[in-house]
C-alpha cells in the first residue's frame, strides 16, 4: 500500500511541477537558454492586482518569465556567477514589468537613499533594452536595492567623448526617462520592482516586438559584474551578446506631449553714478520652457525657448594644466539630452554646448527604415563680432547594416553672426570577425570671416582587436590647419597623430586573491599637418605603459610611468614677446626640443558598507606649454566617500597641480580645489545639498 501511495505522491508532485513550469516559463542564461517569451497580462488584471511597492508577492509574479544564471563578467568572464539572482519580465499592452530578487550570501548590500543617477557606489542592477535588435544600442534602466534610479543610453557607434570620459559601449546618464521603481532590503538580500511605460522608451512600429535584453547585476563589497547571457570580454560589441525578449505583441505607446515652462530672472547691480548715494539695480526676467512631442513609438519632436542654463553642472574638478586644449564640458540641459545618442559623430564633430544661449530651438529625431535621422536647428544668441545672430542646423543619418555595423552622413552650419561656417562628413564603423572593427572618417568645412575664407578636412582610420588576454587599437587621425567645426569640439587643428596600442591581459585563478593583470602600452606621435606628408621631423612623440591590478574584494592598483619628447610649434608662439631682466622687450623664441619623464600611480578601495576611498599621483618632469619651458610637475587627488547612514552622503575630494620651473625654481602653476560636498536625503524625491 505504501508504495501506490508513494507512486501517486510522485505523480502528484510532477503534475504540480509541470504545472508550474506551464505557468512561470524559466530561462537559464549559462544553459544557453537566452532568448525569453515575455508573459502578457491584461492592463485591468496588473491595475487591480499589483502595487509598485518593493515586494513581489502579488500573484501576476508567479506567472512572469524567470530569467535565471548568471555568469561572471567583470574582472574576469567565463565563469559562473557566485551570487544568484533570478528575474521576473511581463507586461502589459502599456507597460512592462521587471521583478528582481538578488540573493547576497557572501557579504553585506550597499544600499543608500541616493540621488537620481548617483548610485553606482550602490549595489545596482541595471536592465538594457536594445528595442530595435540592432547590437549598437540600448536604453538603460539602473536599481539599487532601494529602488533608487539611474537611467541612460549605451551606445557603441560614435566615438570618444572627451573630458566626459565616455568612450563607445560606456552607459551615458544625461538622459531621464520615466519609469517606476521601489526596492526594500531582505533577509537573503534585495528585491526590486520596475514599471517601464511603453510610452517613454522607442521601439519600432510593428504588431510583434523582438528586443535585446541583458540583464547586468553589480555587486560592491565584491567589485563583481555579473550578466544574464554569458557575456564575453573578448568580443567587439558588449551590446550585441544580449538575449532577446520576445512574444511583446499589441503594444500601445500613444501620444506623448510634454510642457515644461521655465521662469529666471538676473539682477545686476552697480554703484550709483555721482552723487554716490547707493546702488542701482537691473532685473531680467526671463520667461521660457521644453515641449516634448513623441508622434507615436518612433519619433520624437522636441522644442524650446531660451533654455533655463541652471541644469547645467558645474564640474570644479578640471584643471587647465595644458594651454593647447580646451577643456570639455558635458551637456545637461533636457532639450539638448533627450536623444542625443543620435548626434554622437566621431570625433565629437557635434557639441551641442557651442549653442550657447538659444533664443529658439527645435530638434526631431527617429527611425525611417533602418536609418536614425536626427535634425537640429537653433537660433542663437549673438555672434562674437555683433553682426547678428547665428542660425545652426545640423543633420545626422546613421545607417545600419551587418550585424553591428554602421554608416553615417553629417551636415553641419553655424551661419551669421559675422560669421559662417558649414561643415559635411560621412563615417563608417565596420565590425567583423567578433573581435574587429575598423572606422574610417572623412569632413570637409568651409569658412567665411572678416579675416578671410578658408577650407580644411579631417580624415581618420581605425582598426581594433578587442580579445580576451590580447587586444590592440591602431589608428591615425588628420586635421588641416584650416579644418572647423563651429557646432563640434575639435580642440586641436594642423596635426597628424598615429596611434599604436597594445594590451595583454592576464587572469588570476577562481578563488585566490590576485583576479587580473593588464598592460596596456600606447606609442603615438604628433606631426604638424605639412611635415607629415613632407616627411619632416615628429613635433611630439610619448610612450605610456598602464600597468593595472585588480584584487579580490575590489581593490585596484595602477602604475603607468609616461615618456615623452617635445618640440614647439614656433607659428604658435608668433606675436609672443619676453622681457629680459635688464627690460628689453623682444620676440619669444620657444627652447628646442625637451624630454619629459612622469610617473603616475593610484589606488582604490573596494566600496565597504560606509565609505570608499582612492588616491592618485603623478610626479616628474614635464613641459609647461604656455612657457615652452621645463618644469617639474606635481600631481595629487583624492577622494572619500562616506555614507555613515541610508540618508546621509558625504563626499570629500581633493585636487591639485603645481609646475615648478627647473632653470630658476620658480614656480609658475599652482592649482589646488578642495571641495566638500555633503547630501541628505529627506524622502525619495526631495534632498538637501
Amino acid at each position: 500500500m505504501i508504495l501506490p501511495l508513494l507512486a501517486a505522491f510522485q505523480l502528484a508532485a510532477a503534475s504540480q511541477a509541470t504545472a508550474k513550469d506551464a505557468v512561470q516559463p524559466v530561462f537559464h542564461g549559462r544553459n544557453g537558454q537566452t532568448i525569453a517569451r515575455a508573459v502578457a497580462v491584461s492592463a485591468v488584471a496588473a491595475r487591480d492586482s499589483v502595487v509598485i511597492d518593493g515586494k513581489l508577492d502579488e500573484p501576476v509574479w508567479q506567472r512572469a518569465a524567470l530569467l535565471t544564471g548568471f555568469s561572471l563578467y567583470q574582472p574576469v568572464d567565463q565563469r559562473p556567477s557566485p551570487d544568484s539572482t533570478e528575474v521576473l519580465v511581463w507586461y502589459t499592452p502599456q507597460a512592462i514589468y521587471f521583478g528582481i530578487r538578488a540573493f547576497e550570501p557572501h557579504g553585506s548590500v550597499r544600499a543608500t537613499l541616493a540621488d537620481r543617477d548617483r548610485v553606482s557606489n550602490d549595489d545596482n542592477v541595471e536592465i538594457h533594452l536594445d528595442t530595435f535588435r540592432e547590437g549598437r544600442r540600448a536604453f538603460i534602466f539602473i536599481v539599487n536595492p532601494l529602488g533608487v534610479q539611474a537611467d541612460g543610453t549605451k551606445s557603441e557607434g560614435g566615438g570618444f567623448i572627451p573630458g566626459a570620459n565616455l568612450a563607445p559601449g560606456q552607459n551615458d546618464l544625461s538622459p531621464d526617462f520615466r519609469w517606476e521603481s521601489k526596492g526594500r532590503l531582505t533577509e537573503y538580500g534585495y528585491e526590486v520592482e520596475i514599471r517601464i511605460p511603453f510610452s517613454g522608451i522607442r521601439y519600432p512600429v510593428a504588431t510583434n516586438q523582438r528586443w535585446g535584453l541583458q540583464i547586468n547585476r553589480k555587486v560592491q563589497h565584491s567589485g563583481y559584474e555579473e550578466t544574464w547571457t554569458p557575456a564575453l570580454k573578448g568580443r567587439a560589441s558588449f551590446i550585441a551578446q544580449a538575449g532577446e525578449l520576445n512574444g511583446l505583441a499589441n503594444l500601445e505607446h500613444g501620444q506623448v506631449f510634454e510642457l515644461n515652462p521655465e521662469l529666471t530672472n538676473t539682477v545686476n547691480g552697480a554703484p550709483a553714478a555721482a552723487p554716490k548715494t547707493g546702488w542701482n539695480y537691473a532685473s531680467n526676467p526671463q520667461i521660457g520652457g521644453n515641449l516634448k512631442w513623441g508622434m507615436g513609438s518612433n519619433f520624437v519632436l522636441n522644442g524650446t525657448v531660451k533654455p533655463d542654463f541652471s541644469q547645467v553642472e558645474a564640474d570644479a574638478a578640471q584643471i587647465a594644466a595644458d594651454a593647447r586644449f580646451a577643456l570639455f564640458y558635458p551637456e545637461r540641459r533636457p532639450f539638448f539630452v533627450e536623444g542625443s545618442d543620435q548626434f554622437n559623430v566621431p570625433n565629437t564633430l557635434v557639441y551641442t554646448r557651442r549653442i550657447v544661449r538659444p533664443d529658439e530651438a527645435l530638434k526631431f529625431t527617429g527611425k525611417v527604415g533602418g536609418a536614425d535621422v536626427a535634425v537640429l536647428s537653433a537660433i542663437d544668441q549673438n555672434g562674437p563680432s555683433g553682426g547678428g545672430k547665428p542660425f545652426v542646423n545640423i543633420l545626422r543619418i546613421n545607417q545600419g547594416f551587418g550585424d553591428q555595423s554602421t554608416a553615417g552622413l553629417l551636415y553641419s552650419e553655424r551661419v551669421g553672426g559675422g560669421r559662417d561656417n558649414r561643415m559635411v562628413g560621412a563615417d563608417v564603423h565596420y565590425v567583423f570577425g567578433g573581435l574587429y572593427f575598423a572606422q574610417f572618417q572623412t569632413a570637409v568645412s568651409t569658412t567665411r570671416a572678416a579675416a578671410g575664407d578658408r577650407s580644411g578636412s579631417l580624415w581618420e582610420a581605425v582598426v581594433d582587436r578587442t580579445g580576451r588576454t590580447f587586444g590592440f587599437h591602431y589608428g591615425v587621425l588628420g586635421v588641416a590647419p584650416d579644418f572647423a567645426a563651429d557646432n563640434g569640439f575639435v580642440n586641436r587643428t594642423g596635426f597628424v597623430k598615429p596611434i599604436v596600442a597594445n594590451r595583454f591581459t592576464v587572469f588570476g585563478t577562481p578563488g585566490r586573491w590576485f583576479e587580473r593583470y593588464q598592460v596596456f602600452g600606447l606609442i603615438n606621435g604628433t606631426w604638424k599637418y605639412a611635415d607629415f606628408f613632407n616627411r619632416d621631423a615628429v613635433l611630439e612623440k610619448s610612450f605610456s605603459m598602464s600597468n593595472s591590478f585588480t584584487f579580490r574584494g575590489g581593490w585596484s592598483l595602477s602604475v603607468t610611468p609616461n615618456l615623452a619628447n617635445y618640440a614647439f610649434d614656433s607659428s604658435a608662439y608668433a606675436g609672443t614677446r619676453t622681457k629680459t631682466v635688464t627690460g628689453i622687450v623682444k620676440p619669444f623664441v620657444p627652447l628646442g626640443r625637451l624630454n619629459a619623464t612622469v610617473f603616475n600611480v593610484s589606488a582604490a578601495t573596494p566600496q565597504f558598507q560606509r565609505f570608499a576611498a582612492s588616491v592618485s599621483a603623478a610626479q616628474g618632469n614635464d613641459v609647461d606649454f604656455f612657457e615652452a619651458a621645463p618644469v617639474r610637475r606635481q600631481d595629487y587627488s583624492a577622494s572619500l566617500d562616506l555614507r555613515p547612514s541610508q540618508q546621509l552622503r558625504i563626499s570629500a575630494t581633493y585636487v591639485s597641480s603645481s609646475f615648478t620651473r627647473r632653470s630658476d625654481g620658480a614656480q609658475t602653476l599652482t592649482t589646488r580645489i578642495p571641495r566638500l560636498k555633503a547630501e541628505y536625503q529627506l524622502a525619495r524625491p526631495l534632498f538637501l545639498r
